[in-house]
């Protein structure tokens, strides 16, 4: 085999073997299977729809599309996200910290159920819900993409510029 032909052979097994294992090894990967440590996991600012301080990391999916998706939100202690509910149903598991998750349209303190590391909650769409973080939390949601957030009281969405 000349050598220009060996070069080109061993350049294309390499381009097939990234594309195939590639997807799999990258967080975010949503066909293919994939695994992420917590030391490998990417933090970013949440989306504006979510109160300043929160984190966000796509572990699996695009929660963004349709399809299934897996993410951590991250939230500094003394996060309140207003009432809102999701079109989609969610899963939530409790990685760290404590959060206290209300059902209604309007946030009672007395009647929320405190959830801590270990801790699960499944809601159903369109449920109306708020959450409450008296420590430093993170949580895991997966659920079934276009992940949204409708706020009860539109003026209580942060992406509103408050005047």
């Amino acid at each position: 085999m000349k050598t220009s032909t060996r070069v080109k052979a061993i350049s294309l097994a390499l381009i097939v073997l990234a594309a195939l294992i590639g997807p799999g090894l990258s967080q975010g990967a949503s066909d293919h299977e994939g695994f992420v440590n917590p030391k490998d996991i990417k933090w970013g600012d949440a989306p504006p729809s979510l109160p300043k301080g929160a984190k966000i990391a796509v572990l699996q999916g695009d929660p963004g599309k349709p399809g299934p998706f897996v993410i951590r939100l991250m939230v500094p202690a003394g996060t309140k996200i207003a009432p809102h509910w999701h079109s989609q149903d969610e899963s939530l598991t409790v990685i760290s910290g404590t959060l206290s998750f209300g059902l209604g349209d309007k946030v009672e303190a007395g009647k929320t159920h405190a959830l801590t590391a270990g801790g699960f909650h499944f809601l159903p769409g369109k449920d109306h819900h708020y959450v409450v973080a008296k420590t430093a939390a993170v949580i895991q949601v997966s659920g079934s993409g276009p992940f949204d957030m409708t706020y009860i009281d539109p003026d209580d969405d942060p992406q509103k510029a408050k005047k």
